[in-house]
């Protein structure tokens, strides 16, 4: 089965090296696209140069910095094009553990969606902040409760779906960024009855680069939430 891990970057050049290694060692015939907006650091650079040497090694460049939805959107659509079965969203400062991708293979043969949870029966995070940990696990138990939608960790940004997912949601209604581009992805898959699954994870807290964080991104989870309520009540 083909398989696609995204990785969209914003100046990553401490760990991109090390993200591109950790994913091949333990998922040897997985193929990479790196999603860039016009890294000042030369992450784009870097990745250019490696996916003319190794050709499971893919890269688009964009002009700016477009955000992460788009960046997946853009994903997507590459992965549906060029064929992939699976699809991965994945962070690349080691946030998301790439020892964990052979497991969500595994867990993808019986599913069609599978969400990396930190909060699955335990909450699972490293090296955050005790207040940051808060404001995820309320806007989690928020954004479930609003939307009806079950998935524990509806934030989270670790992910494998199948091709019929990627077929299934509609790519162009979902056009928030951050946090509610992860609510608005789970949310469609349940929309459309597609089995979601949740596999508990360890969150790592980056230790290089800078979190990409903002309180426009927590606003826009905040108010998307009750547009798809909406879409729920009245079935659109």
């Amino acid at each position: 089965m083909k398989t696609l891990i995204i990785i969209p970057t914003y100046n990553e050049i401490e760990n991109i090296e090390k993200i591109i290694e950790a994913t091949f060692h333990n998922a040897p015939n997985v193929d990479i696209l790196i999603i860039d907006d016009n890294s000042a650091d030369g992450t784009g650079k870097y990745v250019e140069k490696l996916s003319k040497k190794n050709p499971k090694v893919h890269i688009i460049h964009r002009e700016g910095k477009l955000g992460l939805g788009s960046a997946y959107r853009a994903g997507f659509r590459y992965s549906l094009k060029k064929g992939y079965d699976y699809t991965f969203e994945m962070d690349a400062d080691f946030s998301h553990n790439p020892k964990d991708i052979p497991k969500f293979l595994e867990k993808i043969k019986t599913c069609d969606l599978v969400v990396g949870s930190r909060y699955l029966d335990q909450i699972s995070v490293v090296n955050w902040p005790l207040a940051r940990l808060i404001l995820s696990y309320s806007a989690n138990f928020y954004a479930r409760i609003i939307t009806g939608t079950p998935t524990r960790d509806l934030t989270s940004g670790f992910k494998c779906y199948s091709r019929k997912v990627l077929e299934g949601i509609p790519l162009d209604r979902i056009c928030s960024d951050g946090y509610g581009f992860q609510i608005e992805t789970v949310f469609w898959a349940y929309h459309k009855n597609f089995n979601v699954q949740e596999m508990l994870i360890v969150f790592t807290d980056r230790i290089k680069g800078i979190s990409k964080m903002s309180k426009t991104i927590v606003w826009e989870a905040f108010w998307l939430v009750w547009k798809l309520r909406a879409i729920k009540l009245f079935h659109t």
